[in-house]
Parts: structure tokens; sequence; C-alpha cells
């Protein structure tokens, strides 16, 4: 039955070689047959290839190929990458067109390849899920001074080469050759006892340090199965991921929205102070009442509030957050959280929203210039896209997610992030504990605890 509908979206692709009318970007769709997303994108032989989820998992996308994509590898001018953006948001009113993608951590520095500091697609095709309704989205770009004979042919050719889904094969768990961090344990204490110092801690109160724990196999592993089985066991996180090459894939579930657009009116929130979950249901209530009480963590969340409100502010009508900190539960974890709600200015677009918001002081720190220096001076690696902003937009809506709780694919190496608030009163030891904290999920995936 997949077969004869996509058949019949090819002939509907043929009919628009004799249309003398096209828009810039055309979209066909069909609805189809419910299919297992991630299973059919592990399947797929074209590139890049991209899935998204959002936390309430209304929405599922899985999306291959490109006809149109924008890419920043080099130095990223700020004033270039707003007209581009702008350029892509006047090409289509459709609601259903979307570019996919995200930009680095620190923009202003190099980032991984293909990836880059900026880079969004227009897929091809994309399979998308809105409640128990699934449809297939092709798209063309005519607006490139494209030929149209061979932009549709190409896009027929991206159909003809889709294949079927496959079950997705239990992981088996992986023997390390080695793990290396960065940095190690006694440089991440020098960094946290510079950052507490009472005379730094005067000019910068907040700075979220990193480490990078590269694991070497020698196995292969599909990253696709590994966030299967990662969205398993973190349902209320965002689940996403990147390959835009057979060389890497970016992968993150991860429980931090950067913020929900919809016209006007913007979600966000802060998500900052971490404990663990209880081994009961009376020691998780136990720990997550001390995490409320404790001033350190209470504080670092009252930090990133302030700041989203504050760079917000000069872009909304209206600002209002939370003004006391509920729980947010994971599987092995648990954070303090505050909603913020904003009703835009007329003309604030998404560049404007990501420059203000992104990075955020939850993975970058307070004052954000003063962190992200200490932190590209200091930290020892590159981030790359881990901790920057991923998602999609269009004119009409938008939703990113912080890329925290991530792992980057690459031959041979499996390299996993993860970062902690460093702020007046952090202990190194008790921070490189929730750095593990945070790994624990995604490893008891790949390897033997």
């Amino acid at each position: 039955m997949l077969l004869q509908m996509l058949e019949s979206l090819s002939e509907k692709i043929n009919q628009l070689k004799q249309s003398p009318v096209r828009e810039p970007i055309m979209q066909l769709s069909i609805t189809i047959p419910a299919i297992p997303l991630i299973s059919w994108l592990a399947a797929q032989q074209s590139y890049p290839r991209i899935y998204w989820q959002g936390r309430d998992k209304i929405e599922e996308v899985a999306a291959i190929g490109s006809c149109k994509s924008f890419f920043f590898e080099e130095s990223l001018d700020d004033t270039e990458l707003a007209n581009y953006y702008q350029q892509q948001r006047s090409l289509s009113n459709n609601i259903d067109v979307r570019y996919y993608g995200g930009v680095a951590f620190d923009r202003s520095i190099e980032s991984w390849p293909e990836f880059g500091r900026a880079h969004f697609v227009l897929p091809r095709i994309e399979l998308r899920r809105s409640g128990e309704s699934y449809k297939i989205l092709v798209n063309l770009n005519f607006a490139d001074n494209n030929d149209a004979q061979q932009e549709c042919d190409a896009a027929i050719a991206a159909i003809s080469a889709i294949l079927p889904a496959k079950p997705l094969m239990p992981p088996h768990k992986l023997k390390l050759l080695g793990r290396a961090d960065k940095p190690n344990f006694v440089r991440w204490q020098e960094l946290v006892e510079q950052v507490t110092s009472p005379e730094f801690n005067k000019h910068t109160p907040k700075v979220v340090l990193s480490r990078i724990s590269q694991l070497e196999v020698n196995n292969d592993v599909d990253p696709w199965m590994v966030l299967a089985c990662w969205q398993g066991r973190n349902p209320t996180s965002f689940q996403f991921g990147f390959q835009f090459s057979p060389e890497r894939c970016f992968i993150s579930c991860s429980p931090e929205r950067l913020y929900r657009r919809r016209q006007q009116e913007l979600f966000t929130e802060a998500l900052a102070g971490t404990t663990v979950r209880g081994l009961s249901e009376e020691e998780d209530i136990a720990l997550a009442n001390q995490l409320l009480d404790d001033t350190k963590n209470s504080h670092e969340n009252q930090l990133v509030r302030e700041h989203i409100v504050d760079v917000l502010n000069p872009l909304s009508n209206y600002v209002g957050a939370e003004e006391m900190p509920t729980v947010f539960k994971l599987s092995h974890i648990q954070h303090l959280h505050r909603s913020i709600r904003a009703e835009l200015k007329a003309g604030i677009n998404d560049f404007q929203l990501l420059q203000a918001l992104h990075p955020t002081p939850a993975v970058g720190g307070l004052p954000r210039e003063s962190a992200m220096s200490y932190i590209r001076i200091n930290e020892g690696y590159m981030r790359g896209w881990y901790a920057g902003a991923c998602g999609y937009f269009n004119k009409f809506e938008s939703e990113f997610s912080v890329a925290i709780r991530s792992a980057l694919f690459e031959p041979g190496k499996i390299n996993l992030f993860a970062g902690a608030g460093i702020v007046s009163g952090s202990d190194p030891k008790s921070e490189w504990q929730e750095l593990d904290n945070k790994l624990a999920t995604i490893l008891s995936i790949l390897v033997e605890m």
C-alpha cells in the first residue's frame, strides 16, 4: 500500500513539470499508514538524516535528504546569518515547511566538521507523526534558479530510493578499549577552585563547566538504536539527532527547552539545579525536598530565571515567570524548574530569540561573555553542538531544545558530554559526581555497569 502511495506522490510531482505557476518552495504530502519512525530512518541510505521528537510527544519527525540548506563553517557574522534566515522564512507561507538544524554552543570559534557553527536543512523527504496521524511530505526548491525538471526528477529519485523500515536490533553491551575524560579530575578541581574563588566570583558568579568522556570502541554502533533506547529511558525529554554524513552522528535526549514559539507567543524555562533520584518513593520525595531547600541549587536556578527575563524584556510586550521552582524528574536525576512565558513584540523573529537566549546561563554562565571566555580558554576541548541549540523554525512556529545529555558518534569513538553549574560554594568532588550522574543513563545503554 505504501508503495502505491509513493507512486501517486511521484505522479503529482511529474505534473508539476508542466505547471507554469510554481511557488519558490513547494511541498506535497499524503497520509500514510503508521510507521516506526526511528526504525525507518535507520534503514535509509540518504543523508542528511534528521530526527526530532518534542517533549510533549504529540509530534515526531524523521527526515532525509536536503532540497535547501544553509551552512556556516567559518566565522559567523550575525548580520549575515540574520539576513539569510529572513530570506528562508520569506520563501513559503506553508506552515508545514520547516528548516531543521542547530547552532553551536559558541558561534565565535570552530565547530565539528559537517555541523559547522550553524547548519539548517529543508529536508527533501519528511515523515511526520501528529498524534495518531502519519504523513509523508516532499519538498521542492524552485527558489534558487533550479531547473524545474531537474528539481522534480531529483524529488522523484529520492522517493524511489526510500527503503522500508527494519526492526532495530537490541544493543550489545560494548567492551571499551579505553576511556579518556577531558578535563580529567585533577584539572577539573583546579577549574572549580578558580571559578569559586572570591576574586573571580565577584565579576563572574557562575560558569558552567563541562566534560567530554571519549569512549574508544571497536564495534559498529547504530546511533539511532541508541537514541531509541535512550528515549525509552527518558520519555519526558526532547529526543533528536542529526547525521549529515556517514562519519558523524549527534544525538541528544535533553530535558531542556530553549524556547517554543507559536506566532508571537513564547514559552521558555529556567532549568538548573540537580540531584539524583531516590531508590524508593520516600527517598525520591526527600531528595526533591532537599533540592528545593538547597541554597546553592536555588541560587543557581534563580540566576538563570533572572537572566532569561532580562533578555526577553526588550523583545516582549509581557514576560511572566514562576516565582518558586518545581522539580522536573528524569530517570536518574531531577532538576529545579521554572516556567517562563512571553508575548513577543511585532516583528521579533527566531534569529533574534536565538541571539538573546542562547547560550543560556544553564549551559554557559553569568555574565554570558565573561563565562564564555573562561570556557573557551580553559575547558580544554571544543564543545561543538553540545550545549548548542537544536530544533526547527518557519514563519509561524518554532521549537528549540538545549542540546545537553548528548553524544557524538564517530568511527571507533563515542563522545559523551555532561556539564555542571559552578557557583560560590560548589564542591569539585560533588560536581564531578553530578557529571557521572548525568551520564548514567546513556552509559547503562552502551556498556556493562
